[in-house]
This record gives C-alpha cells, sequence and structure tokens, in this order.
C-alpha cells in the first residue's frame, strides 16, 4: 500500500576539498579551498548553524507523549528523505550528462529496478503517519513535493494516480514542509535540530533552510494570541 514511496527514491555526491597555499605576501599567509562546482576560491567555510536548544516544555503528560511518537517516527524515516535527496542530486547529475532521450529513460529505469529491490520491503512497512512524515520531510530535503517528484520522473498522470492511491490511506503526496505555519512540522524540524546537534542523526543541507529562533519566536507569539 506504499508502492508510491518507492518511486521518490529514483532520486552520493561527495565534496573533495582542495588547499591552496598562496605564495607570503606582506608577511601574511592566507590558504584558500576550493570546493568542487565552485571556481572561485574561497578562504572560509560556511558551516551549519548550531543551536543552543533549551530543556523542552509541555503544557501536559498527553502532549509530551504525542512529541516523543513524533519523535520516534522522525527519527526512522529522516535517513530515507535524506538518501532520497541524494539518489535526486545523484539522477540528476547523471542525466545531464546524457545527450540521447533513449539513454536517460534507459539510465532511469535501471535505477528505479535498483531502487525498488533495495528499499521496497522496508518502505512498505511504513505506517501511514511515518509516510506522511517522510513526504513532508522529503519537501524539505529536495525542495519538491514527492507528487512533483512523481510527475517530473514519470508522467502527470501517473502523479494523479498516486496522489489519489496515498489519499486513501490519508497520506498526500502534495503536502509541504511548513514548519512556519503547521505546529507538527515546527516540532519535527525541533526534533531534527536536536537529533543533529545530539549525533542522533547525520545533518544533510536541506533544500530550504530555516533559522529555528525565528521559528520558535514565531509560535511562542502565536500562543501568546491564543
Amino acid at each position: 500500500m506504499k508502492n508510491f514511496i518507492i518511486f521518490i527514491f529514483l532520486l552520493y555526491p561527495v565534496f573533495f576539498f582542495a588547499q591552496i597555499k598562496d605564495e607570503e605576501e606582506d608577511t601574511l599567509e592566507y590558504e584558500y579551498m576550493f570546493i568542487e562546482g565552485d571556481s572561485v576560491p574561497q578562504t572560509v567555510i560556511n558551516l551549519n548553524p548550531i543551536y543552543i536548544l533549551g530543556d523542552l516544555k509541555f503544557p501536559s503528560r498527553e502532549d509530551r507523549i504525542k512529541y516523543l511518537i513524533l519523535r520516534r517516527k522522525t527519527l526512522k524515516v529522516y535517513p530515507y528523505a535524506k538518501l532520497a535527496s541524494e539518489r535526486l542530486d545523484s539522477l540528476n547529475s547523471r542525466l545531464e550528462s546524457m545527450k540521447k532521450a533513449s539513454d536517460k529513460r534507459r539510465y532511469t529505469k535501471m535505477i528505479q529496478k535498483y531502487i525498488e529491490g533495495e528499499f521496497s520491503d522496508e518502505l512498505k512497512k511504513l505506517t501511514r503517519t511515518e509516510g506522511q512524515i517522510l513526504v513532508k520531510l522529503i519537501h524539505r530535503q529536495t525542495g519538491k513535493t514527492t507528487f512533483g517528484l512523481v510527475k517530473e520522473l514519470r508522467s502527470g498522470w501517473r502523479a494523479f494516480w498516486y496522489n489519489t492511491t496515498a489519499s486513501m490511506f490519508d497520506i498526500s503526496l502534495k503536502k509541504p514542509f511548513d514548519p512556519k505555519n503547521v505546529y507538527e512540522d515546527y516540532l519535527i524540524e525541533d526534533i531534527l535540530q536536536r537529533s543533529f546537534k545530539s549525533g542522533l542523526l547525520v545533518r544533510q543541507k536541506a533544500a530550504e533552510e530555516y533559522n529555528f529562533y525565528d521559528l520558535t519566536d514565531i509560535w511562542l507569539d502565536k500562543q501568546k494570541k491564543k
């Protein structure tokens, strides 16, 4: 019943860093680094922000239990969303190097069979809520909804069909990740940031990066207005 999720995995770029020491100039020595894909030398590398997160406080025991359940499910499906992003980058990079449409179709089908054989059994075991969280996290990591990815790699009709099928199980392939307006998504972002910080999850750059402090201010303000 979760076959629609498999197609998102059609979609590891590895970054290599080279360091070049410039000749001594005015008694100062600068160290330049070239990042793959960038022709401009850099003197610094932008690192991911590290947030200082306070202790969580919940209005009730029920709210705490809901958060812990959401945490367990988010930790379970995030690696799949991360993999989907890696596969998409790898697929797009390879397709760009191909000129013939027939070669592109052949390569896409080959990747599809590989992914289905490798991950289909695991993805079919996801619950409805885990599947919906995965759909949101795929949007977070790739910048595209699962519906959009299926439409891009398949056809509009196929995407419509899978979205309709998913809706029968309360899953929308068109649902984006929106932590500014959806409280559950904000909690998912909170879970991710804490898990990155503790080492439970390996951080992958998201398609759209959010400032977690700004998100927190948004929801604190909303709660004050209630």
